[in-house]
């Protein structure tokens, strides 16, 4: 039997629709509705489409919402003297710079960025302030998807505790917070990586795999133990017609579709894998809208904490 699709557009539509009272008492006692910065540095194509969901989300949600463009030749003090003003700004709870930095900005700026943000508005939950938080299972700001995750598996009553859990990546973003947030679940984590030995045979201990790398359709059923819960955070444009066909070789309606519009967007984990898994969160419409949903929910805890500070 396939696997039952975890749908993170109608998860994601219950936690805004749980934050709609809270955005309204925020307005009344602050004067003016939760407010989110966005910084948006360069003209990235991907970046431009998440930064259009967020910028509508916010406003549906009844929130302030503004974009600050930077060009892609902006230097590094400039993008970190924005943040600067943001921090200082009383009507912005919340800062997202959008990730990716241009590279011409070097190896490093985006932690230089993110540093700079102050912890009371770093809703993405990347500044060593959260990071440290989460890791010492204190309050505060957690990254978006995996905090998304976290209330899937809430929300369709998937139990965590006690089960074996393994991450394939060990991102900062993803992967590290994942592992905690599970571990804070009480489930007995691995983490994997490009150095994992036996990685297919780790990944079939798993009762919940989260697969967090960036590359298209690379976990396989031969990963995947029977009846295990699925979770894909990868989100990978596919446009080379062999891959299109290795990835839908079993599904001609998205291989046609392919083939019309010279691309797919495609997980981490293969198509196939859904003869397998018992749960499985689909690309597009997983976790994606589930991490826009968590941006939301951060930025107005932000500006509840500052209505509570006022």
């Amino acid at each position: 039997m396939p696997a039952t699709l975890l749908d993170g557009k109608s998860v994601a539509e219950q936690i805004r629709n749980d934050l709609s009272d809270r955005i309204k008492a925020s307005h009344r006692k602050l004067g003016r509705p939760p407010g989110l910065a966005i910084v948006l540095v360069g003209d990235d194509p991907a970046s431009e489409v998440y930064v259009r969901n967020k910028l509508r989300t916010a406003e549906e949600s009844g929130m302030s919402v503004s974009l600050t463009r930077l060009p892609g030749s902006t230097p590094l003090a400039k993008v970190i003297a924005t943040v600067e003003a943001l921090n200082h700004d009383a009507n912005v709870h919340g800062i997202l710079v959008q990730s990716p930095l241009p590279k011409a900005l070097g190896d490093a700026a985006e932690q230089q960025v993110f540093d700079t943000i102050s912890p009371a508005k770093d809703v993405d939950g990347f500044s060593p302030v959260s990071a440290g938080f989460l890791a010492q299972n204190r309050p505060g700001f957690v990254p978006c998807t995996p905090a998304g995750v976290i209330e899937m598996l809430d929300r369709c009553g998937i139990a965590v505790e006690g089960r074996r859990a393994v991450v394939i990546g060990r991102s900062e973003i993803v992967g590290k917070p994942m592992a905690l947030l599970l571990l804070r679940r009480n489930a007995t984590v691995t983490i994997c990586h490009s150095r994992t030995r036996d990685l297919p045979g780790v990944c079939r201990e798993a009762d919940i795999l989260v697969a967090a790398i960036g590359r298209p359709g690379f976990v396989t059923r031969d990963f995947v133990k029977a009846g295990a819960v699925v979770i894909d955070v990868g989100i990978n444009r596919v446009t080379d017609p062999a891959a299109a066909k290795r990835l839908f070789a079993n599904e001609p309606r998205r291989l046609a579709l392919f083939e019309k519009n010279g691309s797919a967007l495609v997980g981490d984990v293969h198509p196939e894998v859904v003869d397998v898994a018992g749960q499985l969160t689909p690309v597009p419409g997983g976790v994606g809208p589930l991490t826009i949903a968590m941006l939301m929910a951060n930025t107005v805890r932000a500006a509840e904490l500052a209505a509570a500070a006022s």
